[in-house]
């Protein structure tokens, strides 16, 4: 059975390398050595690595959260991020510093420190006090982007663009920013995975086999938000692919914590390539919001599992 698995995996990996390098040669604009190596790499690598992030982090929060319709933005990090991109935009700041990236970061990391804050002040230390503040946050920055939208109409269109997501801007200085943060965060989710998967059989149970749950949980929720704190500032809010991934990978390949999390790396990579190709090519000379074509393919798709489930 786990030779099964593996040779599954292998198989996806190289379905991920192989869509990789036509996603490189597809395009309106002429395949030059320029379009390719400027442009179409760094766009490539970066939705691979975006999307493992984020199905990562889906399987992260609904395994922690034992919640499946926890998503990797239920905590409100997006949409701070989205508040420091806003106001980069009106006021002129997106080509200081790093750029949109540098501001949402802030903004997002702000958010972050603000939720652990009441989560830290509360007096019932639980995770569910963690996922309420969260949702609480997340309606009142989504209310202050909406103020700032109608305050300023002449920056509206780049705002609605980023909050949709995309890829169109990456470069590879954000490559060398994202990878590292990708890979360090990755190493220590799955060196936490083994406690993780024993938080799954409840809280008591987990106690009386050794696991320091709220440790576990705060140090595994501050790892997540890094990434998706990081995933958010350089391509923007790209909806569905924490929450739906996740939920294929549990179908087909069960709920082991290390082979959840494996398998939503590398599902998440292909679904948000398979995405942001589209997302460039589906019009002639123009481009979609990735958060657009993941929400059409995702938003059904749920619905679907609602009904028959």
């Amino acid at each position: 059975m786990l030779k099964s698995k593996a040779l599954q995996f292998v198989l996806l990996l190289l379905l991920l390398l192989g869509l990789m390098s036509a996603a490189a040669f597809i395009g309106t604009a002429q395949s030059t050595e320029f379009v390719i190596v400027h442009l179409r790499i760094p766009r490539i690598l970066m939705s691979v690595f975006a999307g493992a992030a984020l199905a990562l982090c889906g399987a992260i929060f609904q395994s922690i959260f034992r919640n499946p319709i926890c998503d990797p933005y239920i905590l409100g990090i997006s949409s701070g991020a989205s508040i420091g991109a806003a106001l980069a935009f009106i006021f002129g700041l997106e080509f200081y510093l790093f750029g949109v990236t540098s501001f949402a970061l802030v903004t997002a990391f702000l958010t972050l420190l603000i939720m652990l804050g009441i989560t830290q002040f509360s007096k019932i230390k639980s995770t569910y006090i963690m996922l309420l503040a969260g949702i609480s946050l997340n309606f009142l920055m989504a209310s202050i982007l909406t103020l700032l939208i109608v305050l300023n109409h002449q920056e509206m269109q780049k705002i609605f663009f980023w909050t949709m997501g995309s890829f169109a801007t990456v470069s590879y200085p954000d490559l060398f920013f994202f990878i590292p943060i990708f890979l360090i965060c990755t190493f220590f989710v799955f060196l936490l995975s083994k406690d993780l998967n024993i938080m799954q059989l409840g809280d008591i149970q987990a106690q009386s086999l050794g696991v320091n749950i709220q440790k576990i949980t705060y140090t595994t929720l501050l790892i997540s938000s890094v990434m998706i704190a990081a995933v958010v500032s350089i391509c923007g809010v790209i909806g569905f692919i924490g929450l739906i991934i996740p939920h294929l990978v549990r179908i087909i390949w069960g709920n082991k914590t290390k082979l959840l999390f494996a398998f939503s790396i590398l599902s998440g990579a292909i679904f948000m390539l398979v995405a942001d190709t589209l997302a460039r090519t589906i019009v002639s000379n123009s481009e979609l919001p990735v958060g657009s074509i993941t929400a059409l393919i995702g938003a059904p798709y749920f619905i679907f599992m609602l009904v028959r489930k």
